[in-house]
């Protein structure tokens, strides 16, 4: 049975063999891509945005949706090792918040709904209140809604829009 996923893509380094972090996000969904348990369908225009804490380095943000046989304990491992080969370490994680990475991979939601694990909760808790997720995830999945509002991604970017512009 295969899955759908909405994957959000962001870095914010420079990796040496790649370049600025575009770069980074296109060469991250031809990993995706070649993971031969994964199938990205679409991938949005990448957006740039600001940095959320302390970092002070600009973000290219994207989102691609892909398809799997993978339950979503196994697609967060596929994702955490496509972070591993651009240098990311879970590391990171444990300390500083949002601080600079060369690539971060969240699964935003699922076409299973909700998914509530030690290690992962979909959909992601952040969404909802982030433009720089919200605006490609909505280009390329508009109409997905989300299982614990069940507005779609269109009407929660609006929403979000409509209250950062107050």
């Amino acid at each position: 049975m295969s899955e759908t996923y909405l994957i959000a893509l962001g870095s914010n380094m420079r990796v040496a063999s790649l370049g600025g972090p575009r770069r980074v996000l296109a060469a991250a969904l031809e990993a995706l891509q070649a993971e031969d348990r994964v199938e990205v369908v679409t991938a949005a225009p990448v957006v740039e945005s600001d940095p959320v804490g302390p970092s002070l380095r600009r973000y290219a943000n994207g989102a691609a949706v892909v398809e799997s046989a993978l339950d979503p304990t196994d697609m967060l491992q596929v994702l955490h090792a496509v972070e591993r080969q651009f240098g990311r370490t879970r590391a990171q994680r444990r300390g500083q918040r949002w601080r600079a990475r060369a690539l971060d991979l969240d699964i935003i939601l699922w076409s299973g709904g909700v998914w509530v694990s030690r290690e992962l909760t979909i959909p992601h808790r952040e969404m909802r209140s982030r433009p720089f997720v919200l605006g490609p995830a909505s280009a390329i999945a508009a109409r997905w809604r989300d299982p614990v509002t069940g507005l779609s991604l269109e009407q929660l970017k609006a929403r979000l829009m409509s209250r950062i512009r107050a």
